[in-house]
């Protein structure tokens, strides 16, 4: 197991313990956002798992620490870029991820199911090339496969929870209706990544997956959270324009500072998911297709909000959020 340290390799790690898998996590020694996460504290979090301190960007340590010369049926990998800033998504989504897949070949692995994203469908950012470079030496290495692109995280979709309730305007792209998405709960996601394992059905494919219900826009999200709270709802709109002038500004900087030029990728990752919907895409029309858009689970993004209010602990956004 791969990116177990993340919420949604958490997830993935307890639901393939849940079905008598005998999980090995790799992780590096310091691991979660700004390397919070200690191999003690791993222990706690992998409740039935081994852990096993190895770093994927290095092949002899993942090869002699992680594999450690012994035979593997199946790798699952929930491990990405924390920015997706070119060096970062080169370095993850696609380098370390090859490192994987040359070890697990010499491991004898069967089966590799890989935690994608939906978005890779129109790849206009580095970290969805790379990933789709990866996703290509995968399909291509003989090795059975799945792999698995969800839409919208509910943690992504989580950032103005608080600030709705200290009674601020939601925040909207637009009018709130440019996008639209089906959010899936990381319990949902690890369910659906671990059945990859068992199910024929979803072997040797590309896998989009969503949560249940129909696909929401912004404003939907804004509207509930604003009905759950007993409020009416108050919208505050960001021109998109005002993203393009943020990353134009930064991308001539990033001409002189190479820091800037992160953040100008940071940018167009955020006017990205503020103009792009996560869903399927039609590749005749290029369109997005909520009704194409399979669904899977059980929670849906409103039950989440309504558990956040009630005192849940909201997860850790990490470092991509728009909001």
């Amino acid at each position: 197991m791969l990116g177990a340290t993340g919420t949604i390799g958490r997830s993935t790690v307890a639901a393939l313990v849940r079905r008598g898998h005998d999980v090995i996590c790799f992780v590096r020694a310091r691991s979660g956002v700004g390397g919070s996460i200690t191999p003690a504290d791993m222990a706690r979090l992998f409740a039935g798992a081994t852990v096993r301190v190895a770093d994927p960007t290095d092949p002899v340590s993942l090869s002699r620490d992680g594999f450690a010369g012994e035979r593997f049926d199946a790798v699952v990998s929930c491990m990405a870029s924390r920015t997706g800033a070119p060096n970062d998504a080169w370095a993850i989504d696609h380098r370390a991820h090859i490192n994987v897949l040359d070890a697990a070949r010499q491991a004898g692995i069967v089966h590799f199911a890989q935690l994608s994203a939906i978005c890779v469908q129109k790849p206009l950012l580095t970290f969805q090339r790379a990933k789709l470079a990866f996703e290509a030496a995968l399909i291509e290495s003989g090795l059975r496969y799945s792999v698995v692109r969800p839409t919208a995280f509910f943690k992504s979709l989580s950032g103005q929870i608080e600030r709705v309730r200290r009674g601020q305007p939601f925040l909207v792209f637009g009018d709130g209706t440019l996008t639209a998405c089906k959010p899936i709960s990381d319990t949902d996601l690890a369910d659906y990544l671990a059945g990859c394992l068992e199910n024929e059905s979803r072997w040797n494919r590309i896998l989009p997956i969503g949560g249940p219900g129909e696909a929401i826009t912004p404003r939907q999200q804004g509207e509930a959270l604003f009905s759950l709270l007993g409020r009416a709802p108050k919208f505050k709109r960001v021109p998109v324009a005002l993203l393009d002038a943020i990353i134009g500004g930064l991308g001539m900087l990033g001409r002189i500072a190479p820091a800037l030029a992160d953040k100008a990728e940071l940018a167009r990752i955020g006017r990205y998911y503020a103009t792009e919907s996560m869903l399927v895409l039609d590749p005749q029309t290029g369109a997005y297709d909520a009704a194409a858009t399979p669904s899977t689970g059980t929670e849906t993004l409103f039950d989440f909000y309504r558990s956040v209010l009630a005192g849940a602990e909201a997860p850790e956004r990490g470092d991509h959020a728009v909001f």
